[in-house]
């Protein structure tokens, strides 16, 4: 029973925190009752917890349920989303095939469109009708835009393509139009003036009198340095006037759209090229005009000596001293006596004639000797030049043809010019000859009729 009395309160000691057992004093039912309390509470704490610990468990279940409905679902998709990509997989193997298939044609198309933008921006740049179409501010130039579908690497949009379209047949159809339109252009001094300019196709661009000629690095129209003539400027001017009229008008075409043009513009003058020949040129022709004078008048002398000689033997009877024939009368009438003889009489003709011939011979000895020498005086033009030749190779060490073109021309004209003052006048010497020979030959025809007439008249001696 102590043993008893102990334990229980050493219980109750531990249960309240009682520091002091012997100062405790508790019965035994006080004892049960407390126990008893003890248990209850301890049950309602004990269900209270499994309460707790049941809703807890409830909770995770429910979690835990939400958690497979959401992995079933997405599983589910998963599911889904790996049947489609292999639908898009197919479907992607499908038309990379079908699109290498297509590719073959577009490559060549891309090809065809490269090589067309690239030639197109060639012509563009070197087209004068760039400077009447332009670009629109804020746009890209149309020279641009074909040097960069030239140059792209990937099939240009289908507007990119329409643009390609339009501007070659825009380009085709300027070249069919003769159109006046406002630009600027760069005059001689290198200053810009706004111009009304007149376009024949892509060949020729004029305003007024002057031919322009398009500058392809600066897209702009500038006026020609050497011009044509006046013939040529006079034509350029009624055309521009003429512009938009109903009317067809003469007009200077270069087909090779400025090359030819500056070739005959630049091309030089005679007297350009008599300055080129220097002294030897001057020389030969200052004789040459010296020759072709003297040959004139000696043509107008004879002209008017075989008319005269004509109107003498058919129309006039009587003879005048205006003409050889004429002289050649008087002279025997005065000069031949009834008593000469034959012989004198003969001799007096014959020194009548030889009096009318130099006059009729004149400055073909000269003329003959013009011939010979023009030829010469070139060639002596022509070593001249080919000295300087080689002097200037010999001087810069190099044979660049620019060096070598001043002597050159110079050796070049001075032949030319020989030969241009030498069959001329080969030609006119030879016509004079001929002249002087008819009308030489009318005189000794008329000296020997009037010898015979005297032989005729004279008696015969017994």
């Amino acid at each position: 029973m102590m043993k008893l009395r102990g334990l229980i309160l050493g219980f109750t000691a531990l249960v309240f925190g009682v520091s002091s057992l012997p100062a405790l004093a508790v019965s035994m039912a006080d004892l049960q009752n407390q126990a008893q309390q003890m248990k209850a509470r301890e049950a309602r704490i004990w269900a209270a917890r499994e309460a707790e610990q049941t809703e807890e468990l409830r909770k995770q279940e429910r979690l835990a349920n939400e958690a497979t409905a959401r992995r079933n679902k997405a599983e589910a998709r998963s599911n889904a989303l790996d049947a489609q990509w292999q639908q898009n997989d197919a479907r992607i193997k499908e038309m990379q095939e079908l699109l290498h298939q297509h590719q073959g044609n577009l490559g060549e198309l891309f090809g065809v469109t490269r090589q067309v933008a690239g030639d197109a921006s060639s012509v563009f740049t070197q087209s004068l009708i760039n400077t009447q179409l332009g670009s629109v501010e804020g746009n890209e130039s149309r020279i641009n835009f074909m040097r960069r579908i030239a140059d792209a690497k990937a099939l240009p949009a289908f507007t990119e393509l329409e643009r390609m379209w339009y501007e070659l047949h825009r380009e085709m159809t300027e070249t069919g139009k003769v159109i006046k339109y406002s630009t600027p252009v760069v005059l001689p001094d290198d200053s810009v003036e706004e111009r009304d300019v007149v376009r024949i196709g892509p060949f020729v661009a004029m305003s007024g009198n002057q031919f322009l000629e398009y500058s392809s690095t600066e897209q702009t129209l500038r006026v020609m340095p050497s011009q044509l003539g006046g013939a040529d400027r006079a034509m350029t001017r009624k055309f521009v006037a003429a512009t938009g009229a109903d009317s067809y008008q003469q007009a200077v075409v270069d087909p090779s759209r400025g090359a030819l043009l500056d070739l005959v513009s630049t091309r030089p003058t005679l007297v350009d090229r008599i300055i080129r020949g220097e002294v030897v040129g001057y020389l030969i022709v200052a004789v040459g005009l010296l020759g072709f004078c003297l040959a004139l008048y000696q043509y107008g002398y004879l002209f008017l000596v075989r008319r005269r000689v004509n109107e003498q033997l058919h129309d006039q009877p009587e003879p005048k001293a205006t003409n050889p024939i004429g002289r050649l009368r008087l002279a025997f009438r005065s000069d031949v006596k009834e008593t000469d003889d034959p012989e004198v009489v003969e001799l007096r003709l014959s020194e009548a004639v030889l009096r009318e011939i130099p006059p009729l011979q004149r400055f073909q000895a000269f003329l003959k000797l013009v011939v010979a020498a023009g030829p010469l005086l070139g060639l002596v033009g022509t070593v001249i030049g080919m000295i300087i030749t080689f002097h200037a190779i010999t001087a810069s060490g190099s044979s660049d043809p620019r060096l070598m073109a001043n002597g050159i021309g110079q050796a070049m004209i001075a032949t030319v010019l020989g030969l241009g003052i030498a069959i001329p006048l080969l030609f006119m010497n030879t016509g004079l000859a001929a002249l002087s020979n008819r009308l030489t030959q009318a005189l000794d025809e008329e000296a020997q009729s009037l010898l015979a007439s005297r032989l005729e008249s004279t008696p015969t001696a017994p």
